[in-house]
């Protein structure tokens, strides 16, 4: 299997909100408050209004369901949607959860893999909504980032 870069984007993020433990485990909103995301054939803003409404399994591992917004650089509106993993390993989570070491961990101690979709009317980006997409996050002080490459 091949990919290519399609771009790197950036989530900033508004205060999360906790739902609290549910059957599944803790589930919370980290709600998109905007961003930007660039690549050789596409780029824009993450509009605000989207999010990832996670899941915390009892197992410590965190599944992602996120719904966003894109407008490219020339008005085009772009449904993106992603699950995915973060798993953490145990000797990696208290730093994970510390406000300021958190960044200082490399994201190479951690597992995050999402599986981007689009969806749009608008005809010049007619192509995203036949192709599937890998991408791999990383956190960055105020948000969430990830590079996104498209399966060919």
């Amino acid at each position: 299997m091949r990919t290519e870069h399609l771009f790197d984007i950036v989530i900033d993020l508004n205060p999360r909100l906790t739902f609290g433990d549910g059957p599944f485990g803790r589930r919370t909103l980290f709600g998109a408050a905007g961003g930007s995301f660039e690549g050789p054939s596409l780029y824009g803003d993450v509009l605000p209004g989207g999010g990832d409404w996670a899941l915390f399994r009892p197992d410590g591992s965190m599944a992602l369901d996120v719904r966003l917004t894109l407008r490219t650089h020339d008005g085009a509106l772009v449904h993106m949607t992603y699950g995915g993993r973060w798993i953490t390993p145990p000797e990696w989570r208290s730093d994970i959860a510390d406000p300021v070491r958190r960044y200082q961990v490399d994201p190479a101690h951690y597992y995050f893999r999402t599986n981007p979709l689009f969806e749009t009317g608008a005809e010049r980006y007619a192509w995203l909504n036949d192709i599937v997409c890998v991408g791999s996050g990383y956190l960055i002080e105020g948000g969430i980032a990830y590079k996104v490459s498209r399966v060919v």
